[in-house]
């Protein structure tokens, strides 16, 4: 009976309703929020409830065919076709300071009645959640963009069971590469991201990592954008590592970190019930 949607969806409403495709409408209660991600957990109390299966939005590839799921504009059910554009897109829609914005791209149309709907792959599994859309006149103008799935099943997981989410922390301050400061290290073109400062007792700092380290890659990935690195992390709770390649002087070093919470612990936060 647990239902992700937008925070923006259902922010200050004091009773909520959900009405299946059968026109079955179930009471809901809301089991948490994050604004961060502007997600939000709703149960229903139902039988045989039909549900979707989480696709890796990792492995989900640019050009890769998706549907978009929604009711714009009251039409309800409303599916839509599109291809993924592009993945790591932040477009600064979030105003929180901890905003994790690693967006899917797609040219599905999507409207406003479309957020907190399901983007999915022609398998029917979940991609994403339908977010937010980048336009001037308010309405549909060839960009879309959606919530990995990956954030959405690790933000969920976390609401359902502690009732808060598990941010976890590198403790660094960082900015992405300008061609300018790439030709300064002797590099050939921009990649990675530049720590400017780590914060005392982080896990950055316990780790060994340094103000002036060029983050490469994080677990495997390369983190040429802070979208993609805040993605990474998004996806970790406090206590486990993360394998860090970094770049310092001329020499490529690896490091496992241990990630912390934003006190600097490795606790985990469960809310009151």
């Amino acid at each position: 009976g647990y239902i992700v949607t937008n925070r923006h969806v259902i922010e200050n409403m004091s009773h909520i309703e959900v009405t299946l495709y059968d026109k079955t409408i179930y009471p809901a209660i809301l089991v948490g929020i994050d604004a961060s991600t502007d997600l939000a957990v709703l149960k229903i109390d139902g039988r045989d409830l039909d549900y979707l299966d989480f696709a890796n939005s990792d492995a989900t590839q640019i050009g890769e065919w998706v549907l978009a799921v929604g009711n714009p504009f009251s039409l309800s059910s409303t599916v839509t076709a599109g291809i993924v554009s592009a993945k790591g897109r932040s477009i600064n829609i979030l105003d929180e300071a901890t905003s994790i914005e690693s967006f899917i791209q797609t040219d599905a149309a999507v409207n406003p009645g479309n957020s907190g709907g399901a983007l999915v792959n022609t398998r029917g599994e979940l991609v994403g959640i339908n977010t937010a859309i980048l336009t001037k006149s308010g309405r549909y103008e060839g960009y879309s963009f959606a919530v990995p799935s990956n954030i959405v099943r690790k933000i969920s997981s976390d609401i359902i069971e502690f009732g808060a989410v598990q941010r976890a922390m590198l403790g660094v301050n960082i900015q992405e590469m300008t061609l300018k400061q790439a030709m300064r290290m002797g590099l050939e073109h921009t990649q990675g991201i530049l720590i400017t400062a780590v914060e005392t007792g982080s896990a950055a700092e316990t780790a060994g990592l340094r103000a002036g380290d060029l983050l490469l890659k994080v677990d495997g990935s390369a983190v040429n954008e802070i979208s993609l690195l805040k993605e990474k992390l998004a996806l970790k709770r406090p206590g486990d590592q993360v394998n860090v390649q970094f770049r310092r002087n001329e020499r490529i070093l690896e490091l496992d970190v241990a990630l912390k919470n934003v006190q600097n612990t490795f606790d985990l936060i469960r809310a009151p019930r």
